[in-house]
């Protein structure tokens, strides 16, 4: 299959470049190649591509690092500034950076979603003809970055193609234990995505470097807050939420990797980043959203695996209330959350750590007080009224407290998840593509 899928790939990149090698300078009107960021351009088509094709959140920060990885080590590797992600090599001499930029972001996208290459493949076409006489990289060679891009790609592909996430699992199911997870209505599958658990982090040194303790026991005075508060919120009817709330709960259930993208997307333009800055914001970015959700799944798993951890979920919970050896929780049999609840341990939140991840990165580039624009769009390919942010910390705050408000996590939980996700982030962002002494 992958042998397929990589012929497929060179043949489309051959048609392509003979195509570019035709085509003369920019048009008049057309915006000039000093003017343009295909760093942008291609995370926006990244974005785009994510959506159309309804993935789920679970795969997306993985193929937004592998994307972005791509696309930072082949700019990186004509301009030189940074240390590198994987790809050490350099550039042959007199590659553009931007048409490397344009071929590996085309090379990783197109091997991800074979089933996009129309409208990849037009992408492609349109870009590499904007670039005009590429007067922005000095009139340099297409052709050699088109073909560095390429080669950077197609080994950030191999090496991630072997990182674990496609692995064979047993099915986990939790078990019958009081406060432990198991399956949960309405489909009561088995836990989902728990690939994740085992797929080798882009940065970090591992999946538990950053692994939280262990959750807060049954008895506790947190563990009734938790409950409680998730009680009165989280339920489908008779919630204490606002109507507000109750709209941003399936809202923030949307893919992570959307918002998060469509927000750095708008801040960069906004603030004018230069296409090497935006290119480097975006690979810490993604690859800190990556390297969360691994750490976050591997807890799952983790604790999952306990028979005494409270990993179950509130659906689970709050009707057994009875079992759980606490005076002060009380049952409701009929209680049901707002939004489904996701197939896998509550114990440690998915959400709330690419919330505290893509803060983190975003706070280190950029003052708190932005205006960008966020939408989803839910599984049954329905889009939801788009929300309009003036803050970071206030979309990583609704982000957060949604978990709560859908009835899906306890306000402990969100907490800690999503001071994971911002120690994940600080550690990439001060540990990888670090600027090379004497490079501005």
């Amino acid at each position: 299959m992958r042998a397929h899928l990589l012929k497929r790939l060179f043949a489309g990149i051959a048609t392509i470049m003979a195509l570019a090698a035709t085509l003369g300078l920019a048009s008049a009107g057309q915006e000039s190649a000093s003017e343009s960021n295909q760093v942008l351009e291609w995370n926006q088509i990244f974005v785009d591509t994510l959506v159309a094709t309804n993935t789920p959140n679970s795969s997306s920060q993985r193929l937004g690092a592998i994307v972005h990885t791509a696309i930072f080590d082949a700019y990186n590797g004509v301009e030189g500034r940074y240390t590198p992600i994987f790809v050490s090599n350099t550039a042959p001499p007199g590659a553009s950076r931007r048409a490397a930029v344009i071929a590996a972001a085309y090379t990783a996208l197109l091997s991800l979603f074979p089933s996009r290459q129309p409208e990849l493949d037009a992408s492609y076409a349109a870009s590499i003809e904007a670039l005009g006489d590429d007067d922005g990289d000095g009139g340099k060679s297409h052709e050699r970055g088109i073909a560095w891009g390429i080669e950077v790609a197609s080994a950030v592909l191999a090496w991630r193609g072997a990182d674990g996430f496609a692995g064979t699992y047993p099915a986990f199911r939790g078990g019958p234990e009081v406060g432990r997870w198991r399956p949960t209505p309405p489909a009561f599958a088995s836990m989902s995505a728990q690939g994740l658990a085992f797929t080798s982090p882009f940065v970090v040194v591992s999946n538990t470097q950053f692994q939280p303790g262990p959750p807060r026991p049954l008895n506790s005075s947190t563990y009734t807050d938790d409950f409680n508060t998730v009680k009165a919120l989280g339920r489908m009817t008779g919630s204490t939420r606002t109507a507000d709330q109750t709209a941003l709960a399936p809202f923030w259930e949307g893919n992570a990797s959307v918002h998060w993208n469509q927000a750095a997307n708008q801040m960069a333009r906004a603030r004018q980043l230069s296409v090497s800055d935006t290119s480097r914001l975006l690979a810490v970015l993604n690859i800190a959203m990556a390297d969360s959700a691994f750490a976050i799944w591997s807890a799952k798993r983790h604790y999952g695996d306990s028979l005494t951890d409270v990993t179950w979920r509130p659906v689970t919970s709050i009707p057994l209330a009875d079992t759980d050896g606490n005076p002060d929780t009380a049952p409701d049999p009929a209680w049901m959350p707002l939004v489904t609840t996701p197939a896998h341990p509550e114990y440690a939140a998915g959400h709330p750590a690419q919330n505290g991840a893509a803060a983190t990165v975003l706070l280190s580039y950029f003052d708190d007080i932005q205006t960008f624009t966020l939408t989803t769009r839910l599984a049954s390919g329905v889009d939801l009224p788009s929300r309009t942010y003036g803050s970071i910390s206030q979309a990583r705050t609704d982000g957060n407290t949604a978990r709560v408000w859908g009835g899906m996590h306890y306000p402990s939980t969100v907490a800690i998840s999503d001071q994971v996700g911002q120690a994940v982030a600080s550690y990439v962002n001060e540990n990888a593509m670090q600027r090379i002494r004497g490079q501005h």
